[in-house]
Formats: C-alpha cells, sequence, structure tokens
C-alpha cells in the first residue's frame, strides 16, 4: 500500500524534534482524523536555515512531515510557497485518495507557517 519513498521517510523521519532558537514554529491538525504537525523554522538570511517536526498520527503524516522538512531547507520564502500537498505527494510516489491527507496536512502547515513568517519576520 504505501511507496518505498513513505515507508523510508516513516520508518527513519528526518528532522524529527525541537527546534531551539526557532524564528517561526506552527501546529496544525486534521480534525476529521485526528492528526497533528508542529512545524518549526530557523531563519537566516532570508532563508529556511533549519526545520524540525514533531507529528502525532498516521504513517503517511509523519513521512510527508519528514520530506517537508528536507525539501524546506535552503529554500526562501518565495521558493517555500511552491511546496503543495501534490508535490509533496509525487515526491513520495504518489499517494492514494485515502492517504493523501497527510500531504494536505504538510501542506497546511508549511503555508500557516509562511503566513506567520511574512506577518512577523523582518
Amino acid at each position: 500500500m504505501f511507496s518505498d519513498a513513505v515507508l523510508d521517510h516513516f520508518q527513519n523521519p528526518r528532522n524529527a524534534g525541537e527546534l531551539a532558537g526557532a524564528t517561526a514554529k506552527v501546529e496544525v491538525s486534521n480534525p476529521v482524523c485526528g492528526d497533528v504537525l508542529q512545524l518549526a523554522v530557523r531563519m537566516e538570511n532570508d532563508r529556511v536555515a533549519e526545520a524540525r517536526f514533531l507529528c502525532r498520527g498516521c504513517t503517511t503524516s509523519i513521512a510527508c512531515a519528514s520530506l517537508l522538512t528536507e525539501r524546506l531547507r535552503g529554500r526562501s520564502l518565495a521558493e517555500a510557497h511552491s511546496l503543495s500537498a501534490q508535490s509533496l505527494s509525487e515526491c513520495l510516489g504518489g499517494l492514494p485518495a485515502a492517504t493523501f491527507h497527510g500531504a494536505e496536512l504538510a501542506a497546511d502547515a508549511v503555508q500557516t507557517l509562511l503566513r506567520n513568517i511574512s506577518a512577523n519576520y523582518r
């Protein structure tokens, strides 16, 4: 049911944990399934220097959060806007409809984070 990429990110999550000195941190949830994702970043020179996550959720939510942190690192805020549920799903080999909510949760987290940074950072 899960692609090798999903299983790899789930079994070996990248950048999991708290981020000391975070520039911004958000928490989003999916009220339907109960998954919760906390995303934190540290900005340097208008780029994401570091990104970390904490997730309480299903296999796909954890895999998507892990992938998201990898994709965020080194990106400008403008570049980070391109990270969508669809692009995350494609990077993981295409998520079926039943598990696509994991990518939507990650996309919601990054868009919420970007709104917060745009309003408060600089």
